[in-house]
């Protein structure tokens, strides 16, 4: 039996699945014996949730971890317990590259069906970002994945990094509007436009790069007002701090993580709030430090 989040650790996608709001990132954790590790660690304290793709070279390894938590008579936790997400990558783009890409995927994870399958770059590798032949390939990778979806081998699809231009000309071509947009976002880059458009549009907006990288968990001169707020709650860590602004804008959160600590430490960042004026600082902090930590899809055709 599939366990059901509750509503308060979970997204609602349009076709009514529970998605948690909660997940383990893993991409640039590639060593098979680390993921496996955290991986096994991460379903063990309570996610649900694991996000990977192609491009990471890490989906055998997950799939190897999924199936030695699986195993057992006396194994807590089964395939419908898990949320997978994986992603096409941008050298896959086309009809035929999605949809090998998506069978090998299913084949690497040892699973015969796939929560959550994104496009993961609204361009393909190695194109000028303004050939016009972009669209067309994005178009056909669309095609591909709604027929997995119709199959029921996907139960759910989505796109990462697209912009408002990119989801608005999938409404000329897509029977099946996207479920999810999973794109970076953290106080010094807010996407406050493409947030706005998602919510509109019942996407779901899942945040990578919550923590910048890793670059906000520092005391320095990024962005000294997130650490000023920090210090008036030292009920919460920096990581927590940042998750829960994501939270609270009602986005979905996949942190990196890789020792039980700081699995623990970001889990429970959906047990907590910030007040009103928290935020509002948050908020404001883009238009003294904006910047990107990861791609910046804006200029891709």
């Amino acid at each position: 039996m599939r366990t059901v989040p509750s509503q308060k650790s979970a997204h609602v996608l349009s076709n009514g699945l529970l998605m948690p709001s909660i997940g383990l990132g893993t991409w640039q954790q590639r060593d098979h014996a680390t993921i496996s590790r955290v991986v096994k660690q991460a379903l063990e304290v309570g996610y649900r949730l694991i996000d990977t793709a192609s491009g990471y070279r890490n989906e055998e390894a997950i799939g190897e971890a999924l199936q030695a938590t699986f195993a057992g008579k006396n194994a807590r936790l089964c395939r419908n317990d898990v949320w997978l997400t994986s992603k096409l990558g941008p050298k896959q783009q086309g009809f035929e590259g999605a949809s090998a890409a998506i069978q090998e995927s299913l084949q690497k994870l040892q699973t015969d069906y796939i929560d959550l399958y994104l496009i993961h770059w609204p361009g393909v590798s190695k194109m000028s970002p303004e050939s016009q032949n972009h669209r067309s390939y994005r178009e056909k990778s669309w095609k591909a994945l709604e027929q997995f979806y119709k199959r029921g081998v996907v139960r759910a699809i989505g796109v990462s990094n697209y912009t408002v231009m990119h989801l608005e000309e999938m409404k000329d071509y897509a029977e099946i509007l996207p479920m999810v947009n999973q794109c970076e976002m953290h106080p010094l880059c807010p996407q406050t436009e493409l947030l706005q458009y998602c919510y509109k549009n019942n996407i779901v907006f899942t945040a990578y790069a919550s923590l910048g990288e890793s670059a906000l968990l520092n005391p320095c001169s990024i962005a000294p007002d997130l650490h000023t707020i920090a210090a008036r709650r030292p009920d919460l860590t920096i990581a927590q701090v940042l998750l829960i602004w994501g939270l609270q804008h009602n986005a979905a959160v996949i942190p990196k993580a890789s020792t039980m600590e700081h699995l623990r430490e970001n889990l429970a960042a959906i047990d907590h709030r910030l007040s009103t004026n928290e935020m509002l600082v948050l908020d404001g902090i883009e238009k003294k430090y904006h910047r990107h930590f990861c791609w910046d899809p804006q200029n891709v055709a």
